[in-house]
């Protein structure tokens, strides 16, 4: 285990030397297959209730209405979150709203003490229960569009 954990320390600069600089986002737009964009700006997030991500339960979509005929296809539907460096991550309407990974799917507001206007990365997303963690922590997040599998 220790040459393992070693290993990985040694190589942990090279990705950090890898990485680009995140430019900090003051705004998150959702756009795309929902019947209007909504855009949320710092002081908007800020109105959310903050509490412990151990303490949140995220269970539905509240505030924007995908464009779908019927419940069944909703299921068609999935979301691409860009950061502002224009790294992009995916997640299906059934990951988010019908699964744990939903619900340890977190907008994070607060890091280390510092509220989220402090933050170098800004707007951040984090998906706890994923294996790889790294891939889909989403830092600068700057956009959501929703789209529906053709």
């Amino acid at each position: 285990m220790r040459k393992i954990i070693g290993s990985l320390l040694i190589l942990l600069p090279l990705f950090s030397v890898a990485q680009e600089i995140t430019k900090p986002t003051d705004s998150l737009t959702i756009r795309g297959e929902v019947k209007q964009a909504k855009t949320f700006y710092l002081a908007d997030l800020n109105k959310f209730p903050a509490r412990p991500i151990k303490d949140v339960i995220i269970t539905n979509h509240l505030g924007v209405d995908f464009k779908s005929e019927s419940p069944k296809t909703v299921s068609e539907f999935y979301l691409t979150l860009i950061a502002s460096d224009g790294y992009k991550v995916v997640f299906s309407w059934n990951e988010i709203f019908n699964t744990e990974v939903g619900d340890h799917t977190y907008l994070i507001t607060e890091k280390d003490g510092k509220k989220i206007q402090d933050l170098n990365e800004r707007i951040l997303v984090l998906s706890a229960s994923d294996y790889k963690t790294g891939r889909r922590y989403i830092k600068g997040l700057q956009e959501i569009v929703v789209g529906r599998v053709k």
